[in-house]
């Protein structure tokens, strides 16, 4: 018996290897983000995928400034929650318009502005979405209080 479980195994070990390898992007429907801005940017640390102060550029910036007036120090950090699916109660929606060069160009109705997300997109997706629901919410208090000191003592 006990040779049987281990040929069983040793036959699904490479399959299951292959397959964790080959699907690069999540199985959860929201990701969550936690935004700060650097140098007058925004940008996200994202240690799962490999990303540290990767910045949003080409139109995304205004963008979330428009998002985050509400939420106070913001620029400290925030959650930035998004999908491909539905978020109730979301506060933007981007419609996909076209791609350029290794991102794509979304459009946000609001501002009527169009922004480009870089390839750092294809981490979370298999392909760029048509539509990219987004939920910001302030962190907790206690989150903002540490970052300030951390901010602090590297002054």
């Amino acid at each position: 018996m006990k040779r049987l479980q281990i040929g069983i195994i040793a036959f699904l070990l490479p399959i299951l290897v292959v397959a964790a390898e080959t699907n690069k992007t999540s199985s959860n429907t929201v990701q969550v983000l936690w935004p700060y801005k650097t140098g007058g940017i925004w940008a996200f640390d994202d240690d799962k995928k490999g990303l540290y102060r990767e910045p949003f550029v080409a139109g995304i910036n205004p963008m979330i400034d428009s998002l985050v007036t509400n939420i106070p120090d913001a620029t400290i950090g925030f959650r930035l929650m998004f999908s491909d699916e539905f978020i109730p109660e979301y506060n933007a929606k981007l419609v996909w318009r076209r791609p350029e060069g290794k991102g794509n160009w979304y459009y946000y109705d609001k501002t009527k502005t169009e922004g480009w997300l870089c390839g750092s997109l294809l981490k979370y997706y298999s392909k760029a979405p048509k539509e990219i629901y987004i939920k910001v919410e302030a962190m907790p208090k206690e989150y903002i209080e540490n970052r300030k000191k951390r901010m602090e003592a590297k002054k």
